[in-house]
């Protein structure tokens, strides 16, 4: 079977953009795996929610743009002031339940014990994070639909 070199640069330069170590996509006709030595974290292939036909990992190259200002960085202080909200396991972050959607909360915004505050997709589920404190949030630390780790930080609270 010949090779989609168009497909295959496509690959290439989104592993590239996003220093990816490895980049595994399969579609029923062709399977591609590419591995750099860029060296960053491997993200796993997850049908996407929001409508992507084509298999993505983590980020497709039609990935939705972040909803927002580019995260924040933390600074020592706030692990002090804040609580912090962790991305319960390996995924694709994403503020809203769909692109057309308005993000589940804003910075500023009062929040409860229990509301939704982001949705990580991992293992082909779409996982709803909650607040597990009231208060406001103050940074939004996850840019939409980029894949975050295991005991990431995803936003700074304000308790109230």
């Amino acid at each position: 079977m010949p090779v989609d070199l168009k497909t295959l640069e496509k690959l290439l330069a989104l592993a590239k953009k996003h220093k990816l170590a490895e980049l595994e996509v399969e579609d029923g006709k062709s399977k591609f795996k590419i591995r750099t030595s860029l060296g960053a974290r491997v993200v796993s292939e997850a049908p996407s929610v929001f409508g992507h036909s084509a298999p993505h990992v983590g980020l497709a190259m039609d990935a939705p743009p972040p909803l927002s200002e580019s995260p924040k960085k933390l600074s020592k202080g706030d692990d002090e002031k804040h609580s912090k909200v962790l991305s319960p396991f390996v995924g694709t972050f994403y503020r809203a339940p769909s692109p057309e959607a308005d993000s589940y909360v804003k910075e500023g915004q009062m929040v409860k014990k229990g509301d939704v505050l982001c949705i990580v997709e991992a293992m082909k589920l779409m996982n709803e994070i909650e607040s597990e404190v009231s208060g406001k949030v103050v940074s939004i630390l996850a840019e939409n639909g980029q894949p975050v780790e295991y005991g990431e930080p995803l936003f700074l609270i304000e308790s109230v």
